[in-house]
């Protein structure tokens, strides 16, 4: 009885044994095909991108990677945040300099009211790029406004100043926006935009009626604001007040002229700015306010005169 005991246990040993050596044969095999695998799919899909795959994968992730969007890393997490700053060696940097814009912009006042003038043109650089713009605008029924400067600004502040008339038409109490706190308004705004290093670069000219006299003001993009008979921007600066110089020293010669001889005025301001701003156009659009309301002429022209240039050498 001991003997066949003894047999039975030695033919379970073996028995044992012969398994585990089968087992060890089995995974033995499957890591040499995993091993042969993953070298075969590293050669198939390197991890610089699939290049020998079809249009449908073409550059696509290796399997188990992840795509590489712009703006993020190949390794970083999913959850990275793409960067929002411009590189560079003082960071975020903005423009320090207008890019399409109108020149001068030209205000009298008379006896009766107010004219504000601006040709049509908004240059690009150097380029007579956009003709026909209308720089200047009616604001209501006692307000004007010039633009010069940069129009991109411009638009963004026209958002603005149309939801402040919005605002007072829905209060409909019977006020209206008055020229001299509609001045005040974009003298605070443009001094707060430079304040924040962020200047609106414009130059505003505001005219109308203020409690039935005539009002004429001047913003630039610094904030710096002053009101005269005589207002004129950019070339016109230059070129305008000397014409206007009367009206601009005595403040009172005014009130001698009336809306006629404004006009006359106005038409040999925009001639001579035609003639010598090489920014200018002769198509104009002016706007006069007096107490009966607002009118806006957007279809003007200069009278041009070109008999003289014959004379003109070395051009």
């Amino acid at each position: 009885m001991l003997v066949v005991t003894n047999k039975i246990s030695t033919h379970s040993v073996i028995a044992v044994f012969n398994n585990l050596v089968r087992c060890f044969q089995w995974k033995l095999r499957l890591f040499t095909i995993n091993h042969v695998s993953a070298r075969t799919v590293k050669k198939m899909y390197p991890a610089g991108g699939n290049t020998m795959a079809g249009p449908f994968w073409s550059n696509g992730p290796a399997p188990g990677a992840f795509y590489n969007f712009p703006g993020n890393s190949a390794t970083a997490g999913a959850m990275q945040a793409p960067r929002s700053d411009t590189p560079g060696e003082f960071g975020t940097q903005r423009s320090y300099y207008p890019v399409t814009t109108g020149t001068s912009v030209v205000g009298l006042m008379f006896k009766d009211g107010v004219i504000i003038a601006a040709d049509k043109l908004i240059s690009y650089g150097s380029l007579a790029r956009f003709h026909d713009v209308d720089r200047v605008y009616r604001i209501n029924d006692k307000t004007v406004l010039g633009v010069g400067g940069d129009f991109a600004d411009f638009q963004y502040i026209k958002r603005h100043i149309d939801q402040k008339v919005i605002d007072d038409q829905c209060l409909d109490d019977k006020n209206e926006m008055k020229p001299r706190s509609f001045y005040n308004w974009l003298t605070r705004v443009m001094y707060n935009r430079r304040s924040d290093f962020q200047p609106l670069y414009l130059d505003l000219v505001i005219g109308g009626m203020q409690d039935g006299e005539p009002f004429l003001g001047h913003v630039n993009l610094r904030g710096r604001s002053y009101t005269s008979n005589v207002v004129a921007t950019g070339y016109g600066t230059h070129l305008a007040l000397p014409l206007l110089r009367e009206y601009s020293e005595n403040p009172e010669a005014y009130q001698n002229l009336g809306q006629p001889q404004a006009n006359d005025l106005m038409k040999r301001v925009m001639e001579v700015l035609w003639y010598r701003d090489c920014r200018s156009d002769p198509k104009y659009s002016q706007a006069v306010c007096t107490a009966s309301g607002v009118q806006v002429d957007a279809d003007c022209f200069v009278a041009q005169n070109w008999d003289l240039a014959h004379t003109i050498k070395g051009y």
